[in-house]
């Protein structure tokens, strides 16, 4: 009878044993997400600013992001910030934003918390708004052809940079007057004359 009772005793305590160990790794868990959660970071837009779906192809714009708009950082790549903005991963340079630990008090942003059924609407008031910049510099016309990436022959180079953004590399050769630029992209070179885009082909090996 006393050997039964003992090992009742010892089953008991194996079982609160384990159940405290359980509970334990549960509360372990509880406190290792909430420092993660602490140790987010964010980042502060100072000035309007391109997002890339790829920070290798300056073609691949997601969207124009406002200045003073907060996202959440990922992670730094080279002179590129990874961050979530409005449910769109990518890639802006680090000149264009400031970090902090915290979203500023004045400044806080939920909108990379939204719920994802109204992800398009805020995206297609972000688009609207770079399309309304355009307008405002080129007409409604190129506006639209510019915003969707497209470019033509004739275009100068600052709407070329504002088609397909900043280039990898230039190469400039300045003859008295006349300036002869190669804008060179991931797959693709420009050719400029006086900052005027005249051809274009695939990059060269």
């Amino acid at each position: 009878m006393k050997r039964l009772l003992s090992l009742t005793a010892a089953l008991v305590f194996c079982l609160y044993s384990e159940a405290q160990v359980s509970n334990t790794d549960i509360l372990t868990d509880l406190e290792s997400t909430q420092q993660s959660e602490n140790e987010s970071i964010y980042a502060t837009v100072n000035s309007a600013t391109r997002l890339f779906r790829d920070k290798d192809d300056l073609t691949s714009v997601l969207m124009i992001i406002p200045r003073g708009s907060v996202a959440n950082v990922l992670d730094t790549v080279d002179t590129y910030l990874q961050i979530s903005f409005e449910g769109n991963k990518g890639y802006i340079d680090i000149r264009h934003a400031v970090a902090e630990d915290r979203p500023p008090a004045d400044k806080a942003s939920d909108s990379f918390q939204k719920p994802s059924r109204q992800e398009p609407a805020s995206r297609q008031v972000h688009q609207e708004s770079r399309l309304s910049i355009l307008e405002r510099k080129y007409g409604s016309d190129m506006a639209s052809q510019i915003c969707s990436g497209k470019i033509w022959k004739g275009m100068s180079a600052e709407m070329v940079n504002d088609s397909w953004g900043t280039p990898l590399k230039i190469n400039r050769v300045i003859s008295g007057s006349n300036i002869k630029e190669e804008w060179i992209y991931k797959s693709t070179w420009l050719y400029f004359q006086n900052r005027i885009l005249v051809e274009w082909g695939p990059a060269k090996k």
